[in-house]
C-alpha cells in the first residue's frame, strides 16, 4: 500500500461528492458510487458469513477470496478503465458452484431463505449480490449512452463475476443447509390443492 492513511475523515465529502482513484469528483448519489456501495455492502455480508461459519469451515477460504475479488471490484469502479477482475475469477466461481452442487438433492422446489442463522446470512448475502449486480449493470448501460470510450467503461468480468456469486450463495446456502441436517424451508403456496 503506498499511501498510510493517519486520519481517516477528511471533510472532503461534506459537500455531497466523493472523490474516485483517478481524482475525479462525483455526487455520492451517481450510478458508479451506488455501485461501490452495493459491492461493498456484499463484501461486508460475506464478513458475516465466514463469522457466523467459524475459520475451520470448508468454505471459508473460498470465501476469503470472494472478499478479496469484492475489493478489486471496487477498485475496479474507484478507478474507469482499470480492470482487475478477469474472466478466470468467473470459471473459479462456476467451478466453486459445481463442486458444492454435485452432493446436494436435485431441487424440486422453490427455497425460501431461512432455517439457521449461518444459511439466512448467505441468503441476504445473495439478495445484495443480485443488487450489486443490478447496480452495475446500469452504470455499464449508463456508460454506454454516454458513449464514454471502451477504455473507461466498467469491465464486463466484474459484472458477469457479481452474477455467479448470487449463485454461488444460492447453492452455499444449500450446502450449509444440508451440513444442518437437510432443513430448508420449501415454498408452499398457500391455495394450491392437496
Amino acid at each position: 500500500m503506498g499511501k498510510r492513511l493517519s486520519r481517516i475523515y477528511t471533510r472532503t465529502g461534506d459537500k455531497g461528492d466523493t472523490g474516485l482513484g483517478t481524482n475525479e469528483r462525483l455526487p455520492k448519489h451517481a450510478a458508479r458510487v451506488q455501485a461501490m456501495g452495493d459491492v461493498d455492502e456484499v463484501n461486508s455480508w460475506v464478513g458475516h458469513i465466514r463469522a457466523a461459519l467459524g475459520g475451520e469451515h470448508t468454505e471459508d477460504a473460498c470465501l476469503n477470496q470472494i472478499q478479496h475479488d469484492l475489493f478489486d471490484i471496487g477498485g475496479e469502479l474507484a478507478m474507469p478503465g482499470y480492470e482487475l477482475v478477469q474472466a478466470n475469477l468467473v470459471s473459479e466461481l462456476e467451478a466453486a458452484i459445481d463442486r458444492l452442487n454435485e452432493p446436494l438433492p436435485a431441487l424440486e422446489n422453490f427455497i425460501l431463505p431461512g432455517g439457521s442463522e449461518g444459511v439466512s446470512r448467505v441468503h441476504v448475502a445473495r439478495s445484495v449480490a443480485r443488487r450489486a449486480e443490478r447496480s452495475l449493470w446500469a452504470l455499464h448501460d449508463a456508460e454506454s449512452e454516454q458513449a464514454r470510450p471502451d477504455g473507461e467503461r466498467l469491465g464486463l468480468h466484474a459484472v458477469q463475476y457479481l452474477n455467479r456469486l448470487s449463485d454461488y450463495f444460492f447453492v452455499l446456502a444449500r450446502s450449509i443447509a444440508s451440513e444442518d441436517g437437510g432443513r430448508e424451508i420449501l415454498w408452499q403456496n398457500r391455495y394450491a390443492k392437496d
